[in-house]
């Protein structure tokens, strides 16, 4: 199978209040929006694409429809820091405060108006322990 794009789909019982959440506070603008479903695209990179859908539209099969849980969308940055910043100063829940983890990241976990948990991550070294776990091409530098 030759995969021409991937993306996370939330299903949410408010369409225009989730889009709005990620156009707001994580630069996504949308490509296609109608009241079932929105197609956002980041302002920063093309490649990073997120949709937002009604969880109770015909296309969701029968018995499957309702919400997105059980979901953590990790976004890798180049300054957790000052999202953390940003997103604190905006009143985001700080689920996880911003720290250092061994194995390798910097980051903090907040979540969207839907339950939905956002891993903000910037790749830090990871302690020697853990380091010798990744493959060499994988181990973050800096």
């Amino acid at each position: 199978m030759r995969t021409t794009s991937y993306y996370p789909v939330i299903m949410t019982g408010d369409v225009s209040g989730t889009a709005n959440f990620y156009q707001r506070h994580f630069r996504f603008e949308p490509l296609f929006s109608s009241d079932w479903y929105v197609h956002l695209q980041s302002t920063e990179d093309e490649k990073v694409i997120l949709a937002i859908l009604d969880g109770d539209h015909e296309t969701i099969p029968t018995g499957h429809r309702g919400r997105s849980t059980g979901l953590l969308l990790n976004f890798e940055v180049d300054d957790v820091d000052a999202i953390y910043a940003r997103l604190k100063e905006a009143d985001l829940p700080m689920l996880l405060d911003i720290r250092n983890e061994a194995f390798g990241q910097r980051h903090f976990i907040t979540a969207d108006p839907n339950g939905v948990l956002i891993d903000i991550i910037t790749p830090i070294p990871p302690s020697p322990e853990f380091a010798a776990q990744y493959q060499a091409s994988a181990l973050p530098h800096g």
